[in-house]
C-alpha cells in the first residue's frame, strides 16, 4: 500500500511537471545559435512575446534571434534586470521597447512609471544598451484600447510617452521602428477585443515589420 501510494506521489509530480513545462510561452524557448549569423536580442513585453516566433521564422537562416527570458515590464525592471539580460555575449543588434507597463494606472491612479522617471530611466537604459557595441533599434508602444478591458484596468497615453522614447532615440541616434504607426490604421481590426493585446494575424503583422527593420542593420 506504501509503495502504491509512493507510485501515486511519483506520477504526480511527473504529471505536474509536465504540465508546467507546457505552459512556457514559445518565445521563451532557449535559442541555439547557428554558427556565423548575426546575434539579435528583442527586448520588450508581452506585445514583444506575441511577435517572437513569427520574428524568428522571418529571419531563419539570416539571424540568431533571441529575446529577454521573460516580460520586459516597465523600465524601472528594465534598469533592475538589463545586465542580467544581456549576459556577457556578443549582440549585433539590439530591438527594444519600454512602455505599456509603464503607462498602467495603480491602485492609488498613478501610472507605474510617471513621465518624468520614464525618461530618466529609458535614458540609462539606452546608456546600457549603447555599451554593447550592438545596433540598437527603437520599437514605437503599440495602441492601448478604451477601457473597458480585460482583466480590468486602465492606462495612460501611449503617444506621450512614444513622444519621450523619439526624441532620447533622436538624441542617441537609433532608429524607430515605429510599430504605433504601421499598426493603427488597422488596430480595431487586428488586437483582441478589450484587449491590448493582438490575434495570431497581428502579431505575425508586427513580426513582419520587426524583421523588416531588423534586416535593414543586418
Amino acid at each position: 500500500m506504501h509503495r502504491i501510494s509512493l507510485l501515486l506521489l511519483a506520477s504526480l509530480f511527473l504529471c505536474s511537471g509536465l504540465s508546467a513545462e507546457k505552459k512556457i510561452h514559445p518565445s521563451l524557448v532557449e535559442v541555439e545559435d547557428v554558427p556565423g549569423l548575426p546575434r539579435v536580442l528583442l527586448i520588450g513585453d508581452s506585445i514583444s512575446m506575441g511577435y517572437t516566433v513569427p520574428v524568428r521564422k522571418l529571419l531563419k537562416g539570416k539571424a540568431n534571434v533571441h529575446r529577454i527570458p521573460a516580460n520586459g515590464g516597465p523600465t524601472s525592471r528594465g534598469l533592475s534586470s538589463i545586465d542580467k539580460w544581456l549576459g556577457d555575449g556578443k549582440w549585433d543588434i539590439i530591438h527594444f521597447n519600454w512602455g505599456i507597463h509603464d503607462l498602467k494606472h495603480m491602485e492609488d491612479g498613478k501610472r507605474q512609471v510617471e513621465v518624468e522617471d520614464y525618461e530618466k530611466n529609458l535614458r540609462a537604459l539606452v546608456a546600457k544598451l549603447k555599451k554593447t557595441g550592438a545596433k540598437l533599434i527603437w520599437a514605437s508602444t503599440t495602441p492601448i484600447p478604451d477601457p473597458p478591458l480585460k482583466p480590468e484596468r486602465t492606462f495612460g497615453d501611449e503617444t506621450e510617452y512614444n513622444a519621450i522614447a523619439a526624441r532620447v532615440m533622436k538624441e542617441n541616434n537609433i532608429p524607430v521602428n515605429d510599430l504605433h504607426g504601421s499598426i493603427s490604421p488597422r488596430f480595431a481590426e487586428l488586437h483582441k477585443p478589450q484587449d491590448l493585446h493582438f490575434t495570431e494575424e497581428g502579431s505575425e503583422f508586427l513580426a513582419g515589420k520587426v524583421a523588416e527593420a531588423i534586416s535593414s542593420q543586418l
